[in-house]
């Protein structure tokens, strides 16, 4: 299979910043826009200033949005009321709107069972497993989201399998079953195996996160619990026109959400579009050429500058700390990699190397 990557956005450093004003009777007024907290605006923040102080005051903010537990409270219910409430947007010709979450994430929607349930997901490319709150669960993040019910499908079987799954960030656990899973009223996988969860952890709680579970487009080498990935699935029930799928996720600056074609791609981009090998049999795996910045000549991937120009390849004691592979990953709006190349890109665009923090202008 190939992946047509079409302009996927990636988040590297997120700096922001906040604008402390005094009301007029002195409370001190936080305004700010967080991409990890979604709508948190006008929290309040207990602080002294001292007599006579006035004035704005530009702070760093790391996850906080400064709430009483009570008011937190009543913004999570009324954020769950609003998110379960949400109609889904249908795949049209095997096209898919993918909500832009402030270019955090980007969610689209899937059914499960029969007749089918509705559920947001991101269609993640570094992931393989399907999954979506339990009725079971009583964690926090199930309990904002769309939770699944086994009696409610004509179709269901369970499973004594249990599943645990860690990511880079947040965890889920699980029971496994199988169902149909609808993708659209063309696509539609008949015995999928799919993980109910019984355990998420805070990464998965509003207003975070305002999508109810995951849709793994990796291969069945990268799945937990040695389950058959969607895309597999797909491939081998013969429910594509193409073995293919293509992705595009605009910048919420550009007035754009994102699109996921499944078995085809957007003609659109038909000249402008390039294919790069991937490999591997887990997740799509490519390697990479090089880091620039804007159109400068130099090349901040480590090892590009140590490649033999009579062979065209690194030497043997440089091959162990080079980075040339690369996983093209739609759920995650950060970029990793080694130490050597991200110190030297964060380095260049004014980052600290050490935490990757960009001062706040």
């Amino acid at each position: 299979m190939k992946l047509a990557s079409v302009a996927i956005a990636a988040v590297f450093h997120t700096a922001v910043c906040a604008v402390v004003k005094l009301d007029s009777d002195g409370t001190p007024e936080l305004e700010f826009e967080d991409l990890t907290v979604v709508g948190q605006t006008g929290a309040k923040i207990h602080t002294t200033f001292g007599d006579g102080v006035r004035g704005d005051f530009k702070i760093p903010l790391y996850l906080k949005d400064g709430l009483d537990p009570e008011s937190k409270r009543q913004r999570r219910a009324e954020r769950s009321r609003k998110m379960k409430s949400f109609t889904e947007q249908p795949l049209s010709n095997n096209t898919a709107i993918l909500t832009n979450v402030k270019d955090y994430y980007y969610y689209g929607y899937i059914g499960v069972g029969n007749p089918p349930q509705k559920f947001s997901v991101v269609f993640d490319t570094g992931s393989s497993n399907v999954w979506v709150p339990g009725e079971a669960c009583v964690s926090d993040a199930c309990n904002e989201h769309r939770q699944f019910k086994n009696a409610g499908s004509t179709t269901f079987q369970p499973s004594p399998q249990k599943i645990q799954i860690q990511y880079g960030t947040g965890f889920i656990a699980g029971d496994v079953g199988t169902d149909t899973v609808q993708v659209s009223k063309s696509l539609v996988l008949r015995n999928q195996s799919f993980a109910m969860t019984s355990q998420e952890d805070k990464t998965f709680e509003l207003p975070r996160s305002q999508f109810d579970g995951l849709f793994g487009l990796g291969f069945t080498g990268g799945a937990e619990g040695n389950i058959r990935s969607p895309v597999d699935s797909m491939v081998q029930e013969n429910v594509l026109k193409s073995p293919l799928f293509g992705i595009k996720l605009r910048r919420d600056s550009l007035s754009g959400n994102g699109e996921i074609t499944f078995g085809s791609y957007d003609t659109s981009y038909t000249n402008n579009l390039e294919w790069i090998g991937v490999y591997g049999d887990i997740f799509w795996a490519t390697t990479m050429e090089g880091i620039l910045y804007g159109d400068e000549p130099q090349n901040y991937l480590y090892g590009a500058d140590k490649v033999s120009a009579a062979s065209g390849v690194l030497a043997v004691e440089e091959k162990a700390r080079a980075s040339r592979k690369a996983l093209l990953d739609t759920g995650s709006s950060l970029i990793y990699g080694d130490p050597f190349s991200l110190a030297a890109m964060s380095t260049r665009i004014g980052a600290n190397p050490l935490t990757g923090e960009i001062p706040c202008p």
